[in-house]
């Protein structure tokens, strides 16, 4: 059989299996095309499974960042990528964003609206479809949990007021703060953003329960309406 027909990584020579490496050496010394190699498992009948990860790092431009924003429908087109591999990317990448909400809100005080953004932003930073979650905290302003509220498409989502003030009863929750992501971009808020915060706010205080901010993130950036002075 032709040596170029199986490009699975047991196939390869021992210093360039990632698997290898790792026993070896450690996961922190793989390469980015190391480390998606892993996830695909093997190659194509031209490519290893390293030549394919760099190949799809290049339709990303070699950003991790961006590679989170693709969907399904983006990796598949590229040669080699079929839907089983493209499932192995995405859920890596939601792993790790998931991973990395985790450690920012783990019973962590959350003393200003850059400790939400922190929180969130592994969570909705690289979304191409909008999300609404809501953060809850006890008297010291420590959190309690997390809760996705809602999921939309690219220009908005539908909040139910109830809904979030249920979640908060349950949990006990003596303040509150939303978060949702902007996919365009642009940080500053909507019309409709300001009108769901005036209306949760008030709806909120009938239960004593306090808004304390409604943040939006847009990328690398965010808008809080308490820094702002929209919340008292």
């Amino acid at each position: 059989m032709n040596k170029y027909n199986s490009r699975a990584l047991t196939t390869w020579a021992v210093e360039d299996r990632p698997r290898e490496k790792v026993m070896a050496n450690g996961i922190q010394y793989l390469s980015n095309a190391e480390l998606l190699a892993i996830l695909l498992g093997s190659g194509t009948r031209h490519m290893t499974a390293v030549e394919l990860a760099r190949q799809i790092l290049i339709s990303a431009g070699n950003n991790l960042q961006e590679l989170g924003r693709q969907g399904i429908g983006e990796l598949v087109r590229i040669k080699g990528v079929g839907p089983a591999k493209a499932t192995s990317i995405l859920a890596a990448m939601e792993l790790g964003r998931r991973r990395a909400g985790v450690q920012h809100s783990d019973k962590v005080a959350v003393k200003s609206s850059e400790t939400v953004y922190k929180i969130f932003h592994p969570l909705m930073g690289d979304l191409e479809h909008e999300e609404f979650w809501l953060l809850m905290l006890n008297r010291a302003n420590r959190v309690l949990g997390k809760y996705k509220v809602s999921q939309g498409g690219l220009s908005g989502t539908v909040i139910d007021t109830r809904i979030i003030l249920k979640k908060a009863l349950d949990n006990l929750a003596s303040s509150i703060i939303v978060c949702h992501n902007h996919p365009s971009g642009n940080k500053q808020p909507s019309d409709a953003d300001v009108k769901i915060t005036r209306k949760l706010k008030k709806a909120a205080e009938m239960l004593e329960i306090k808004l304390l901010d409604h943040v939006i993130i847009a990328d690398k950036s965010y808008f809080s309406f308490a820094d702002e002075g929209l919340i008292d």
